[in-house]
């Protein structure tokens, strides 16, 4: 019955970091969620930008010197 009571006092753990924990409210997920999304958008853009700055690098490489 080791087990049991190593369950136990496990369970007895967790609810008490359970009540610990705080939870942010709905406006914070909100505007947490709106800037990861626009910062995500950002550098999206930066990098697809970058990737056609560097294709038509590449490009002119090889008509210049191909």
């Amino acid at each position: 019955m080791d087990w049991w009571k190593k369950l136990t006092t496990f369970l007895k753990e967790v609810r008490a970091e359970m009540q610990k924990v705080s939870f942010p409210s709905r406006d914070d997920v909100i505007s947490t969620s709106i800037v990861v999304v626009v910062a995500s958008l950002i550098f999206g853009v930066y990098l697809y930008a970058s990737d056609v700055v560097i294709q038509l690098t590449y490009r002119w490489l090889l008509r210049v010197f191909g």
